[in-house]
């Protein structure tokens, strides 16, 4: 930890919580721990009947509560780089805890290593509880060995150049500037549209596999539907950043890396569910990405982000 000690930058961390919970304190009691030193832990709470008030008491940590039609995932982020001025930001989500006390350290390292990284983001491990399918999800989308992304990976690796996640991510805050910040209005996928930004303007994206947190979702077929009708909505929106880059066949990919795991290890029984799953995120997606010919009440129907289509309606998002 040498050199990186001997460049050590100023970083703070932003949290995002509505409804926190036990997770949440826990995740903060972590982060506390690390070895790499925090300057200042920022929540920003989207307001709720529920807050824990003993955290705004904890040193080193600052509260914002915001309404909740003041939410949006890339414009409250955007805020919380205005709430601090160090040099390097965390972004996580107040179920991510981290895995242990080298978390920060191993995320900022790149960092540190190289001016050409915009932005570093960590490895996500399965909870306890989380089903197989699920499990084996996290280690296609987030495998034990890191790499840096920029670029010249575009042809071999397509949509996974821009792969990143604001779970927990870090960001060089010269680049973000650089790159005009986080979209001020996005229904998902900020994290994934700035990591595309960063990477055509000839910055790169590092996944630092060392960096570990706790976290995943036994999501639901139609919770699968819906998350990935979001997803498709912020392509379809980003034409700029997404237009020609094609994601299905990485999709395909990983249903079929999926199924040849369960049989590899004697769970055929689990391919229904994998077959049903994969196929509400499909027809998720392929909606998504044709939501303007559908009428408002039905993309509300789709989207697991009722409050965004609410708080646009009236910018004739939809037909």
């Amino acid at each position: 930890m040498c050199r990186e000690m001997s460049e050590q930058k100023r970083v703070d961390v932003v949290i995002l919580t509505h409804r926190p919970d036990e997770r949440f304190q826990e995740e903060l009691r972590r982060l506390k721990r690390q070895r790499y030193p925090i300057g200042q832990i920022y929540v920003i709470n989207t307001r709720s009947d529920r807050f824990p008030r003993e955290v705004a008491d904890m040193p080193g940590i600052s509260v914002t509560h915001i309404e909740p039609e003041k939410f949006d995932h890339g414009g409250t982020r955007d805020m919380g780089f205005a709430l601090s001025d160090a040099e390097l930001l965390v972004f996580m989500t107040q179920d991510a805890l981290p895995a242990d006390r080298n978390m920060l350290g191993e995320l900022v390292k790149p960092l540190l290593l190289s001016e050409r990284v915009g932005v570093s983001y960590a490895r996500q491990l399965p909870a306890k509880g989380c089903d197989v399918i699920e499990r084996y999800t996290r280690s296609f989308n987030y495998p034990a060995e890191g790499r840096v992304k920029g670029r010249k990976d575009l042809p071999k690796l397509g949509i996974k150049t821009f792969f990143c996640s604001d779970v927990c991510a870090a960001y060089r805050r010269t680049v973000y500037e650089e790159m005009g910040g986080f979209t001020r209005r996005t229904i998902f996928n900020e994290d994934m549209v700035m990591a595309a930004q960063m990477v055509k303007a000839g910055y790169q994206v590092a996944y630092a596999a060392k960096a570990r947190v706790i976290h995943s979702h036994n999501y639901s077929g139609r919770q699968q539907f819906q998350r990935n009708f979001d997803l498709a909505v912020s392509q379809a929106d980003h034409p700029e950043v997404f237009k020609g880059i094609h994601s299905e066949a990485e999709g395909i990919r990983m249903v079929t890396d999926t199924a040849l795991y369960l049989l590899k290890k004697g769970r055929w029984y689990l391919l229904p569910t994998l077959l049903y799953k994969s196929g509400c995120k499909y027809l998720g997606f392929k909606a998504g990405q044709n939501y303007r010919k559908m009428p408002l009440w039905m993309v509300k129907r789709c989207s697991a982000s009722k409050a965004y289509w609410e708080k646009y309606a009236e910018n004739n998002i939809c037909n």
